[in-house]
């Protein structure tokens, strides 16, 4: 009788995968054996795996090259990582070793850019595309980036207003985006975004406030959509918008060479995950030539600005069960050391989904449960996956631990959960560790980046 957990497994999904394997009834990530990490660590812990990074920014980068050199597109590719995915240093770094480019929202984004320059690891060349609300401090940091002689930052104007705060104190003349407020998917409560200015007044705002001024060049029109890039008639009917502009604007803006085509590639959140990314970039700038063409306007310069994409990947939480619970003759909870409200924020915040695999026996009989975390908050649970709404894991061992692991949940969940700071019900945050290899070594290393929280660190926060 197959009622183990990895029949289970293995009747469900193609199994193995290229990054998830068994040995010994245990789960390899990336060819790391798990169990030796939490042998060492300990569990509840995070993990960046720096590798994963890489290998994603170079798929992008061959699949939109490969897709231009197809319809013989004239203009280049500009990989971008948008910093709000994870600010971290480490994954800057890792990123940044691939010969991309920057974007950024907020004031202190800038105060990045400034130490990665002071490391020797960007140089003032780089593209830094600047987008976002601009408040004071902001638009403060913007311009003492460009005064200072980082030529290739571009302030992407969010609304009319702006372009007027950084008329001021340049001290050289910058290239400048725009930001069109594209239309939102119809399940929103609205129809068109909040950031960006309509695409009826782009024209007219060029000619009345960039144009007279010779501060500024138009360099970039900006594209963002919500849901990101997705094979859906809202997002081929948002993009053919976006592009018409474009040519509108480039037939009385000649110096305008470049689209930012922002929202990114989705992430794998299930062992079935299906998605064509070859397709979709083909496609992508096939029709972008097509529209230009069609027009009699010259190709644009392509820049992506993918976050998740990036460093979701790379990402993963690994926790252990320390009770079981049966609630009643239906609902057996099985409790980790840990809350999801304050390590995995989106599960509950939007209901997100993660590929969550159990760590080690997955020679045991399975049984349906459900997770509990640690908090007070009655919406500290994970129920369902997204290819079926339940969770199975091994039955539990008297005197063994069962440990298990969320997978590719390396953006956001840390700004999003507060590191460092004062968390739900005080749940310290959890030891946070880096695994990386050397350039062709088989041979894997972790590094501690951070400790788990200590009762002394809250209390000063706290004021006592």
């Amino acid at each position: 009788m197959k009622n183990k957990y990895i029949d289970l497994i293995e009747q469900t999904f193609d199994f193995p995968q290229d990054e998830f394997a068994v040995k010994d009834a245990e789960l390899y990530y990336n060819d790391v054996p798990l169990m030796d990490v939490i042998k060492q660590y300990g569990t509840p812990l995070k993990i960046t795996y720096l590798p994963k990074i890489s290998s994603q920014i170079s798929r992008a980068k061959r699949m939109f090259n490969v897709a231009m050199a197809k319809v013989d597109y004239n203009g280049d590719y500009n990989y971008c990582y948008c910093t709000k995915s994870s600010h971290f240093s480490f994954v800057l770094e890792e990123a940044l070793k691939n010969d991309i480019h920057l974007e950024t929202s907020s004031a202190y984004d800038i105060h990045i850019i400034r130490a990665l320059h002071e490391g020797g690891v960007i140089d003032k060349d780089r593209y830094i595309i600047c987008n976002g609300f601009k408040r004071p401090q902001y638009v403060e940091n913007i311009i003492s980036l460009i005064n200072d002689g980082f030529s290739n930052t571009i302030p992407v104007l969010d609304n009319k207003e702006e372009i007027d705060l950084f008329d001021g104190e340049l001290t050289r003349s910058c290239n400048v985006g725009i930001r069109i407020a594209s239309e939102e998917e119809p399940k929103f409560d609205f129809y068109t975004s909040r950031l960006g200015i309509r695409y009826n007044d782009i024209v007219d705002f060029y000619k009345q406030k960039i144009k007279p001024n010779k501060k500024f060049k138009l360099k970039l029109l900006h594209f963002f959509i919500n849901t990101g890039i997705k094979d859906t008639a809202y997002y081929w009917n948002e993009l053919s918008k976006c592009i018409n502009v474009y040519c509108e604007l480039k037939k009385v803006c000649p110096e305008l060479d470049s689209l930012n085509i922002g929202g990114g590639f989705p992430i794998k959140n299930s062992l079935n995950f299906e998605y064509d990314y070859e397709y979709m970039a083909e496609e992508i700038v096939a029709q972008i030539k097509l529209w230009c063409n069609q027009n009699d306007v010259e190709e644009p310069n392509l820049f992506t600005e993918f976050g998740s994409f990036t460093v979701g990947e790379s990402g993963a939480v690994l926790y252990s069960i320390v009770n079981q619970k049966q609630q009643n003759d239906r609902e057996f909870w099985y409790m980790i050391d840990s809350s999801f409200i304050t390590t995995l924020p989106d599960t509950w915040g939007i209901k997100q989904r993660y590929i969550m695999l159990a760590i080690n026996n997955w020679d045991k009989e399975y049984q349906r449960v459900f997770l509990g975390g640690l908090t007070c908050d009655s919406e500290d649970y994970y129920s369902g996956e997204s290819h079926t709404n339940a969770i199975f894991l091994p039955k539990l061992t008297a005197g063994e631990t069962q440990y298990i692991g969320f997978f590719h949940t390396g953006a956001y969940q840390e700004s999003l959960g507060g590191f460092g700071g004062i968390q739900h019900c005080l749940i310290p945050a959890p030891k946070h560790i880096i695994i990386d290899r050397e350039k062709g070594d088989s041979e894997y290393y972790t590094r501690l980046f951070a400790k788990e929280q200590s009762y002394r660190s809250m209390m000063r926060i706290l004021g006592y």
